[in-house]
């Protein structure tokens, strides 16, 4: 029997209403992934719940608590597979064999070495029957971010940029806002409530001075760290980035050719530093983002300029492209596109995209796509 029709409709709702909950807390369980747990038994769910926050209780233990005793002999949809270590929090495995469960059904395994298929066997071995692979790749889309960083230890790398139809991101004279609609620079700020760092060359800062925080009702504490690849330390001490009422910190990226006073004093103004190795003279993006990963920031969105997006796929670190396109036309021989530096020579060369989603918002397009 092929694969996909192994499972009722019932089963994929149930599973679908559990990676519902699981997105619920998109932004908030880094380093953590994204899961949520649904307990059902005769037909009706019992218990519910999703991991809101790294440290605290998983979703299995929230759907648990919920269900209470009913959970004996019921079935629980989950959307990764439940933890069989001591990390932050006890193991789930331990928790779904006392409370009785007749059989779980997981949409994947858990990527991290220290699970990788033995929470599975665990509960299989206590005698709780397993269904792994319901709703795979709708499981495997919500923890893009997670799998990416505890598989690799880098961070996912978003490259953000919003256009005119004629691929301008500002005019020749520079002036870039607003290209987009509304409704687009609004969901430009949920992505940005979504990761945990928002990543810019100096060129921007210099240039917009911008203040690299989430502006949205109800997300006032959600900005993202805010990093500056600034190879020579040229950024202004005054600079917005230094946001004294954001509980988000700023991370500056330096080589080693910085002058310790210029080091100095944008420790003083409330940066923290990262001499960097360099490639070129430049700040290394790989080695940037291999200590950004040794920091636990499992999430980058890249919204600089064409030279720092170019920089960042040529050094091939960017995962997935968000391309928001207004239907404007700016013209301009001078006027800035997205991807700077020399570009590719060939078209075989070119930096293709796969699995594309088109969506309208307003009168926008956005784009998004993985690198291939």
């Amino acid at each position: 029997m092929p694969k996909h029709n192994r499972w009722s409709v019932t089963d994929r709702e149930f599973m679908e209403h559990a990676l519902r909950l699981g997105a619920k807390a998109r932004g908030r369980t880094s380093p953590n992934p994204l899961v949520g747990a649904v307990i059902v038994k005769n037909g009706e769910i019992v218990g519910e719940g999703y991991h809101q926050k790294a440290g605290e209780a998983h979703a299995e233990i929230h759907a648990l608590n919920q269900a209470r005793g009913l959970a004996e002999g019921a079935t629980m949809y989950v959307t990764l597979e439940p933890c069989c270590h001591w990390g932050r929090t006890p193991p789930c495995t331990e928790a779904l064999i006392r409370a009785k469960l007749a059989n779980v059904f997981v949409a994947m395994e858990d990527p991290n070495p220290q699970v990788a298929g033995n929470g599975i066997r665990q509960l299989r071995a206590a005698g709780i029957r397993v269904e792994s692979g319901l709703c795979e790749s709708e499981a495997r889309q919500l923890n893009e971010i997670f799998i990416k960083y505890i598989t690799t230890g880098y961070p996912f790398v978003i490259l953000k940029s919003a256009t005119s139809l004629d691929g301008k991101i500002a005019t020749a004279s520079g002036e870039s806002q607003w290209i987009t609609s509304h409704a687009s620079r609004r969901r430009g700020h949920d992505i940005r409530a979504q990761v945990d760092a928002i990543l810019v060359g100096i060129g921007t800062v210099l240039q917009d001075n911008p203040s690299l925080t989430v502006r949205l009702p109800g997300q006032e504490n959600k900005d993202p760290m805010r990093i500056v690849v600034d190879s020579h330390g040229r950024t202004p001490l005054d600079a917005k980035i230094f946001n004294p009422d954001s509980n988000a910190g700023t991370l500056i990226a330096v080589t080693g050719n910085t002058p310790s006073e210029k080091i100095e004093a944008l420790k003083s103004a409330g940066a923290e530093l990262l001499i960097i190795k360099e490639n070129e003279g430049r700040v290394c993006l790989k080695e940037l983002m291999r200590e950004l990963g040794r920091k636990e920031i499992t999430s980058v969105l890249i919204e600089g300029g064409g030279e720092i997006n170019a920089a960042a796929l040529q050094g091939g670190i960017v995962d997935k492209l968000v391309l928001f396109l207004a239907p404007k036309l700016i013209g301009g021989t001078d006027a800035p596109g997205p991807i700077g530096g020399a570009g590719v020579t060939r078209l075989a060369e070119a930096f293709e995209l796969c699995d594309v989603k088109i969506t309208q918002i307003d009168t926008d397009l956005l784009i998004e796509g993985y690198l291939s």
